[in-house]
């Protein structure tokens, strides 16, 4: 019997709107490389919907000047031959910006794929420490700091929804914050870029519809004030307090679904209007002089209903000015509690179970710890250790050695009157067990 006859495919075989996707998860020199794999690929590239310039990948040349500068005239070549036609939905380029020769070039790209309708761009000048800090110059090295300008109104009247910067010098216009000329804005993702107190209030009121913030790194705000009834996500990362005195934060988001905050150094936190918070991500090291900024940030998340935290929760349960009250988190569901496993560990987490009545999924991972923990008192450490969790159907141990500590937990759940169904036990290589009650 004379077999079937098979059916080879190859990529050519695929429509031009399957092969441009597939394409477009590539960075641009990556699918300019791998364009002889494909005969369509060579005629596709062109009109290629994603761009994605990576500064990293690029051929070095003898000094970075010249390496700068092949890598701006490819970017440019690359657009150049676009079709007319040929929509632009999204731009992400990383560019070492050593000089400010490159400037009329950089602002011909945005200008391009502002032209061409696109929807998300992504500039990001820092790539690497060592591409940023240090560079070569007249026979030695020197650091670097150069910053590209960028200017906000290059997106006017645009179609841009995401716009992530890293890095460069952002220049608004006047009159932004009556300006009804950013409305398609959604998401903004601001790293290393110096912004005062002024131009934050100015953007967000200038982004009538911005749902989405994220300050990273970012310098020289004191009294930071976020006011929105359209932001539902917002991001504080990494800004280091220089007059503690001075400094304040203050959220008004009555929508803010999502607040994430990590090593935001503040003398005061405000959160206002914020009773449809769903999930809060709270981060600092845990080391002495940070517990101030974590428990005046904690303080304020009574409404979440999911929470990541640090294991400071004994402490902050012992402290005289704190009421009992003041510390119910009758909302919470889930938490994620980076901590360990010691004494004072499982005191903390007795503590946050005492406080959130309501828990019901509780998942543990590593915390590390800068400083020791605080020293116990005798009475406290002859004092037996009791969870109250009359919620808590499920908890999950990350990174699980089988130490003893660890087995201690365990064991002082396992003890527990409740009704507690599975305790999970996921070990460093993912694997997970559940561990009999």
């Amino acid at each position: 019997m004379a077999a079937e006859p098979t059916s080879e495919r190859s990529l050519n075989d695929f429509s031009d709107h399957l092969l441009l996707h597939i394409l477009s998860f590539l960075p641009a020199l990556d699918a300019l490389r791998t364009a002889p794999v494909c005969r369509k690929w060579q005629t596709l590239l062109p009109s290629l919907p994603s761009l994605n310039f990576d500064y990293s990948l690029f051929p070095h040349s003898a000094s970075p000047s010249d390496t700068r500068r092949r890598f701006a005239d490819f970017v440019d070549l690359f657009l150049l031959r676009r079709p007319p036609t040929s929509p632009l939905l999204n731009l992400r380029f990383q560019f070492d910006f050593g000089d400010y020769l490159h400037s009329s070039q950089i602002d011909s790209w945005i200008h391009h794929a502002v032209n061409h309708g696109v929807t998300e761009i992504d500039a990001d000048f820092f790539i690497h420490r060592d591409y940023q800090v240090f560079d070569q110059a007249d026979g030695g090295y020197s650091y670097n700091e150069c910053y590209f300008t960028f200017y906000f109104n290059s997106i006017k009247n645009s179609r841009v929804r995401v716009l992530k910067l890293s890095r460069c010098e952002l220049i608004l216009p006047l009159g932004l914050s009556t300006s009804l000329s950013f409305k398609s804005v959604r998401s903004l993702y601001l790293d290393q870029i110096y912004l005062d107190d002024e131009m934050v209030s100015d953007l967000i009121s200038g982004c009538p519809n911005l749902e989405s913030l994220v300050l990273e790194y970012c310098c020289d705000m004191k009294e930071l004030r976020i006011r929105s009834t359209r932001l539902k996500q917002l991001s504080l990362l990494y800004f280091h307090s220089q007059d503690e005195e001075e400094e304040s934060v203050e959220v008004c988001a009555p929508n803010l679904q999502s607040f994430r905050i990590v090593c935001f150094e503040m003398g005061m936190y405000s959160l206002e209007g914020t009773t449809g918070l769903d999930e809060a991500y709270v981060e600092f090291m845990h080391e002495e002089r940070h517990y101030k900024y974590w428990s005046k940030v904690v303080r304020l998340l009574s409404g979440v209903k999911h929470l990541v935290v640090e294991n400071w929760w004994f402490r902050l349960h012992s402290s005289m000015e704190i009421s009992s009250e003041d510390l119910l988190f009758n909302n919470l569901t889930s938490v994620e509690l980076r901590t360990g496993y010691t004494t004072y560990d499982l005191l903390g987490i007795a503590a946050l179970l005492e406080c959130s009545p309501n828990l019901e999924i509780l998942t543990v991972s590593d915390l590390f710890k800068i400083d020791e923990d605080e020293s116990l008192s005798e009475e406290i450490l002859n004092r037996p250790i009791k969870f109250s969790m009359p919620s808590l159907r499920q908890v999950k141990i990350k990174s699980f050695a089988g130490s003893l500590l660890q087995w201690n937990f365990v064991t002082l759940l396992k003890q527990q009157q409740v009704v507690l169904e599975k305790i999970i036990a996921v070990a460093e290589n993912g694997q997970s067990s559940v561990l009999p009650i």
